[in-house]
């Protein structure tokens, strides 16, 4: 594996598929990239099928273990099954979808090689989701969510931002997972240095400390510094990059553009680094380039100001 020069091996990789997005949830920030979705027609900036694989056939020759396909939505792509389908053997296959499309596909996803998926779930009732997302597509991802565990991707992972919008359905959504076997839930801190929209934003630690109080057991995850609470028999786990400092500093993931670009996290836009025309060689040069320009985000490569807020730490601004 490529190591950064933060003793940080590059063990895995998402793959954004498309920008488009059936969706407009008001938080997205479009894996970093802002709100740059424009028509939902297939763009001639989206890499190709055989371009995709190519890329993935390199980060494999760097023994990257795991690829996690995105978006937008993933699965407006048609050629989706063809990707997974020839995604190298030697590498996990997991998916982010809001699951709308998962009826009627799930099943060949899984016949292809797909292994895991996470479905972005924000609340439990229609108009609540609906504010959220601004689509009208609530049952739709029930559906996609019971066709996935139909298809024998259990367990599924319910994706849950946390904002002013849905802190108070925090509560029910633990209830969810642990009544519904072979569901978990992933609450996600909402990122205002991504989002925009400060004043939505919510303190992760009182979450934190409600769980402590309400779980019956608690562990902690190595990647990432990740605790995981046990309510009732269903797993609840808390992705908050921001105030955990040994977040970014585990971090062991390279991200790709749908337009093909690679950057080396999430927060950042000034690194990306283009795989011209996508051969082989140029994909190699492009992935050894991205990691050796990888730095710790929040709290290194971000650090407090005295008022508070987060700014680019000098030191990397040469």
């Amino acid at each position: 594996m490529l190591e950064d020069d933060f003793g940080r091996a590059v063990s895995g990789i998402r793959v954004s598929l498309t920008d488009r997005c059936n969706f407009d949830c008001v938080y997205c920030h479009n894996e970093g990239l802002g709100d740059t979705r424009g028509p939902m027609e297939p763009a001639d900036d989206e890499m190709t099928a055989d371009e995709v694989v190519r890329l993935l056939e390199v980060a494999s020759e760097f023994d990257v273990e795991a690829v996690k396909f995105t978006g937008g939505e993933p699965m407006l792509r048609d050629d989706l099954e063809e990707i997974v389908a020839r995604t190298p053997d030697s590498m996990e296959v997991s998916m982010t979808t809001n699951g709308t499309y998962l009826p009627g596909r799930a099943e060949d996803l899984v016949e292809a090689g797909l292994e895991r998926v996470n479905v972005s779930q924000d609340a439990l009732d229609p108009e609540d989701f609906a504010a959220v997302t601004k689509s009208g597509a609530y049952d739709k991802v029930l559906e996609g969510v019971d066709a996935a565990l139909d298809a024998g991707l259990a367990p599924v992972k319910l994706n849950m931002v946390v904002f002013e919008h849905t802190k108070g359905y925090v509560a029910d959504m633990v209830d969810h997972v642990a009544e519904n076997d072979g569901l978990q839930l992933q609450l996600i801190e909402y990122m205002p240095e991504l989002a925009g929209r400060p004043e939505w934003n919510v303190d992760i630690q009182r979450v934190h400390d409600w769980l402590e109080d309400v779980a019956d057991r608690v562990e902690r995850r190595e990647m990432h510094d990740r605790r995981r609470y046990w309510v009732n028999g269903g797993m609840v786990e808390i992705v908050d990059p921001v105030e955990n400092p040994s977040f970014c500093a585990n971090c062991g993931r390279v991200r790709v553009t749908h337009e093909g670009y690679l950057k080396g996290c999430l927060n950042r836009n000034d690194d990306l680094v283009s795989m011209g025309e996508m051969t082989k060689p140029e994909i190699r040069e492009a992935f050894r380039d991205v990691v050796a320009n990888r730095v710790p985000y929040y709290g290194e490569y971000l650090v407090r100001n005295d008022d508070g807020e987060w700014e680019l730490n000098e030191e990397y601004l040469a």
